[in-house]
């Protein structure tokens, strides 16, 4: 270990961009076993591990890189599997410069970070490879269920844990196919979708009962499925897009984040999507327009590279040191001819026979810092000017969508926020024996932090639960 000194940091190689922007593969290539020993020798051991503390699941950080380093690949993974249900896909996804690289103590020495993600993506595709994954094997029967609504990393982490425990789980959720955002939010050549659906065959070998095509509200209203189940948790995850208040907003071909990726990722798995093969949700030789910041805005914008848009543009209200996203996911799609519009904000949108046509775009400057400690954008009276665009994707972020409503359940309380209200201490919602986690609770976060909400959430059910039977034991005496 602390090679740092003398070996340099590493990523592991990048496909070109023009190759890479021509399909939906993912974009780097993994580690070779030389090279993430090596990358994890330059790990410091350090007596604070700031990488541990800055990740949400306090992963082990810096000892499954000493492992890793020592060639115990084997027991590195049973390390990394113990505080994480999917570490393979957060080691794809997560931020990690926001993160445990961005608080690597060797990065604040200039030496630049450890590339942890990468190295956690390696040790379980290994795992995976070399059969080292075991399979879920159930508890000791319980005789209690669980009803998991959402099949998203929450609620994924939720039926792995509980299953674990031996109670009955079932997972309901409204799509065709359990993973949630991680199936149509995020596109392949960010996390390609065999990962995901090697996590869930795991679980439905284990015992797990999923319910495809599952809406509550429609098809059982959550009255009926707490008659169902000894326990129900909620991880819906939030999915109301976010307006923009515009003249012209409804025009044509301005649509909406999460209806172009999914849309996107339908047709990757070869689904019928009329939306896309009529044009209305396929940048194809389209002047695009992304209005938004954050990784969902950068989803979109290179998702529109690999259709082979004619020009894509990102809008953002405030400059690249403000923006929310992930300067790495900034920096890939620049490399992939994205263009970016730094300090920028829609004003209308012009049409022409009912067709988006051009971006009226207002100059924004920015002002003093606001309560998320980013300075404010604040409309710049220079004035502002037209960008061309046939097609534009709203990307400004999600809100939770109106569950007491959908789910027939006005007992079931909010915040102001619209988030379902729980109890910190138990998370437990308004309702006996409903609890919630996730994004439904804490508002559109990261995936890492659902799966932590997920570990969290299984804890306290499990031990409402056990309470649970030894009163019903204790009467029935």
């Amino acid at each position: 270990m602390l090679q740092f000194t003398t070996v340099g940091q590493d990523y592991p190689e990048k496909r070109a961009s023009g190759e890479r922007a021509s399909d939906f593969g993912e974009i780097a290539r993994s580690f070779a076993v030389a090279k993430a020993e090596e990358q994890s020798s330059r790990c410091s051991q350090c007596g604070v591990p700031y990488c541990s503390t800055h990740c949400p699941l306090h992963n082990h950080i810096p000892d499954w890189l000493r492992l890793t380093a020592e060639g115990r690949l084997r027991e590195a993974y049973e390390l990394s599997n113990a505080t994480s249900t999917m570490p393979e896909i957060c080691g794809r996804i997560c931020p990690q410069d926001r993160l445990c690289e961005g608080n690597c103590v060797i990065e604040f020495s200039g030496h630049g970070a450890v590339t942890i993600g990468s190295v956690e993506k390696f040790i379980t595709d290994t795992a995976w490879e070399e059969g080292w994954v075991e399979p879920l094997t159930p508890g000791p029967a319980r005789g209690q269920s669980i009803g998991v609504i959402g099949a998203g990393p929450a609620g994924l982490t939720v039926a792995d844990l509980m299953r674990s425990h031996g109670y009955d789980v079932h997972v309901y959720d409204r799509h065709d196919r359990m993973g949630g955002l991680l199936v149509y939010g995020i596109p392949g050549f960010k996390l390609e979708k065999h990962v995901v659906q090697r996590r869930v065959d795991r679980l439905a070998a284990g015992g797990v009962v999923f319910h495809h095509g599952f809406e509550v509200g429609r098809d059982a209203t959550l009255a009926e499925l707490r008659t169902r189940h000894d326990a129900v948790v909620i991880c819906t995850g939030v999915y109301k897009p976010r307006a923009i208040k515009a003249p012209g907003v409804g025009a044509a071909g301005v649509v909406e984040a999460l209806d172009y990726l999914t849309a996107s990722n339908r047709k990757g798995f070869g689904d019928a999507v009329p939306a896309y093969d009529d044009g209305t949700l396929n940048a194809t030789g389209k002047h695009v327009v992304v209005v938004g910041g954050g990784d969902t805005a950068m989803d979109c914008v290179r998702t529109a590279v690999r259709q082979g848009a004619a020009s894509v543009r990102c809008l953002y209200r405030r400059d690249r040191a403000n923006m929310p996203g992930s300067q790495r996911e900034v920096k890939n799609a620049e490399e992939e001819g994205v263009e970016f519009v730094w300090l920028a904000a829609p004003e209308a949108f012009h049409d022409s026979a009912g067709a988006v046509a051009g971006v009226q775009v207002t100059k924004m400057r920015l002002g003093e810092a606001d309560a998320s400690g980013r300075r404010a954008p604040e409309v710049d009276p220079a004035g502002g000017y037209r960008l061309d665009a046939d097609l534009v994707v709203k990307a400004l972020g999600f809100d939770p969508e109106e569950l007491p409503r959908l789910f027939g359940a006005p007992a079931l309380t909010v915040t102001r926020w619209g988030t379902v209200r729980i109890d910190h201490k138990s998370m437990m919602t308004s309702m006996d024996g409903v609890f919630a986690a996730g994004d439904i609770v804490r508002g559109a976060s990261l995936v890492v932090w659902a799966v932590r909400d997920g570990r969290d959430v299984s804890e306290r059910i499990h031990g409402w639960l056990k309470a649970k039977a030894k009163t019903a034991q204790r009467e029935a005496a």
